[in-house]
């Protein structure tokens, strides 16, 4: 059986995530303590007992889902399971940042820095409330695109992340994402509705944050993954540090191509996928991609007691 280690983006956050992974495994604790100090703050606080909306803001979002995952990854390792139980990782997003240090590319603290750094050019880039991003649900890529084609009127409106056969998420300027949404309805769409997010992330208007993103990237150590990471803009594994490096730029103009992600991965033998860190939302993406797909959830001690006598 073959094995791919898939972490969270954006979305699945929430209060208390991680806290009884970092209770129950010393090694869990020391990523939300390193995280804490790389960061100048106390973000693990934040995670355990802040507010949902303080968690939400993308510049703590981005970092506390890394700490998650990687505590959970942590974990893991305690439990005798090595990153090379994995044929490949692959994150959505952000938690492609955490698919790397998870895989040894990126240190936590660096990958820390780079997700606070990230999260706060992305909203620099927009001001709130001049930007969105909509679900829409049942029309598949090509449709989509199209919507976001005659939605746009001038502005921007892009397909910006591929998630599963039924799930495309356009981004953009505000009214070319609401009219897109109007489109989308009278198109078929079985849902098409704005999504609470800060700012139209993975569309042209983030090239103020990818240049932001480049300049850091380009002042980070960054090591070959010890197994391949499968890349959102590419679609295609990569162990390369300089072409890591390069899609990492352009990802944040550049759509999430998870369903090909997945179907990439598939046609390299994996069957089983193991969701690292926060929340299931992966998961469901997958087994709508690749309906063979075994899927496991990784969050809770439980979880990670149960992963490491599965392949005892």
């Amino acid at each position: 059986m073959s094995r791919a280690f898939v972490f969270p983006g954006q979305g699945a956050q929430s209060v208390g995530m991680g806290r009884a992974l970092a209770e129950a495994y010393p090694a869990a604790r020391a990523v939300f303590e390193e995280v804490d100090d790389a960061l100048g703050q106390k973000l693990s606080a934040l995670i355990w007992e802040g507010d949902a909306e303080t968690l939400t803001l993308t510049r703590n979002a981005q970092p506390a889902l890394m700490a998650t995952s990687l505590a959970a990854m942590s974990a893991l390792e305690a439990e005798g399971v090595r990153i090379g139980a994995a044929a490949f990782v692959a994150g959505h997003s952000l938690g492609e940042y955490s698919a790397l240090a998870a895989a040894g590319a990126l240190t936590v603290a660096d990958a820390a820095r780079l997700l606070r750094l990230r999260g706060e050019a992305m909203q620099r880039a927009v001001p709130v409330g001049e930007g969105a991003m909509a679900a829409l649900l049942g029309l598949g890529l090509e449709t989509a695109r199209e919507v976001a084609a005659e939605a746009a009127e001038g502005e921007v409106c892009a397909a910006a992340n591929d998630n599963d056969p039924q799930q495309v998420v356009v981004s953009g300027h505000k009214a070319a994402v609401e009219r897109a949404v109007e489109i989308a309805r009278g198109r078929g769409a079985k849902r098409a509705m704005l999504l609470p997010v800060s700012a139209p992330f993975h569309s042209p208007l983030m090239q103020p944050a990818a240049e932001e993103m480049k300049a850091a990237l380009n002042d980070v150590r960054l090591a070959a993954p010890a197994v391949p990471l499968v890349a959102n803009v590419r679609a295609e594994a990569v162990e390369d540090p300089d072409r890591i490096r390069l899609w990492l730029v352009e990802q944040v103009t550049g759509a999430v191509r998870w369903r090909e992600s997945v179907e990439y991965m598939a046609a390299e033998g994996v069957t089983d996928y193991w969701e690292i860190g926060a929340g299931k939302a992966l998961s469901g993406m997958i087994r709508r991609i690749d309906r063979q797909a075994a899927t496991r959830q990784i969050g809770t001690p439980e979880e990670v007691r149960a992963a490491a006598e599965a392949v005892a």
